[in-house]
């Protein structure tokens, strides 16, 4: 019994973060119409096996007003895709939302659960990461299949996905991505995220992103370095696009922007959380 217990004991200076809405997908997929009480046991699994300690639950409530402002057409296809539902579809998401937040109640009285109108999960996740550290948390573990996450992979910070049952870390970076951690936002800057409906530089993929940063450095370093002579018509693009870049950065650049993405009352909000539940 002593093994057994020592085997599940918890860090306390292991944080866990769940992307609340991300999780709840896979119920989503699956057709679950109930799914309060395993999505709970699911979180509860899944800090027993990272042995953590502290757990926060983030969720977006609507589209991040922050980005809308800088690109009114993020996200615009996602609207349309709802838009585009059949009846039967837009009430079997009734139901799931309806379930998600009877879910979201029910284990706040669990784990600290934060999420703030018009405001995304991305970016509160993005901002406890930066203040943990502070706060006597020496690894975190990110819980969410959005690669948009690994924007936050560091010495102490990982990430695993309940959809590829994979972890992306700084020792295995290399088996999931063909640059450095740093390297990253430059090229999703480069190359846009149709995902979230932000355009990059016309006929500049991951691969050609990768060439110019290996070549030029940054994305800033990039831009600085334009216009570019070429004949390549993906240069041409290039050399047009420096405003484009420069808007990307602060539309995925969660580290820099994450205290302007929240606003400074959530950010207040979010302190006193993690002073009270962190130290």
């Amino acid at each position: 019994m002593s093994n057994f217990k020592e085997m599940i004991k918890l860090d306390p200076t292991c944080l866990m973060i769940v992307d609340s809405m991300n999780l709840a997908f896979r119920y989503k997929h699956a057709k679950s119409v109930e799914f309060v009480d395993d999505y709970i046991r699911t979180v509860k699994s899944l800090q027993h096996s990272y042995k953590a300690g502290k757990v926060i639950i983030v969720g977006d409530q609507g589209s991040s007003s922050y980005r809308k402002a800088i690109h009114p057409e993020y996200k615009a296809n996602r609207k349309e895709k709802f838009e585009n539902q059949t009846e039967a579809e837009a009430q079997e998401f009734k139901e799931f939302l309806e379930e998600f937040n009877k879910t979201l109640v029910a284990i706040d009285n669990e784990f600290p659960t934060l999420k703030f109108e018009k405001v995304e999960a991305d970016d509160i996740a993005s901002y406890i990461v930066s203040k943990a550290r502070n706060m006597g948390i020496k690894t975190v573990w990110l819980i969410s299949s959005d690669r948009d996450w690994d924007l936050l992979i560091d010495v102490d910070v990982n990430r695993f996905s309940y959809v590829t049952r994979k972890e992306v870390t700084f020792d295995n970076w290399h088996t999931h991505y063909d640059c450095e951690i740093d390297e990253y936002i430059s090229m999703k800057c480069l190359a846009g995220d149709s995902g979230d409906n932000i355009p990059g530089v016309e006929g500049v993929g991951p691969k050609r992103s990768a060439d110019l940063i290996k070549q030029y450095g940054s994305a800033y370093d990039i831009v600085a370095a334009l216009p570019i002579n070429s004949k390549y018509k993906y240069i041409q693009n290039l050399n047009k696009s420096g405003d484009i870049i420069l808007r990307n950065y602060e539309l995925m650049d969660l580290i820099t922007y994450c205290e302007e993405a929240l606003g400074e009352e959530n950010c207040k909000e979010i302190n006193k959380v993690l002073e009270g539940y962190l130290t």
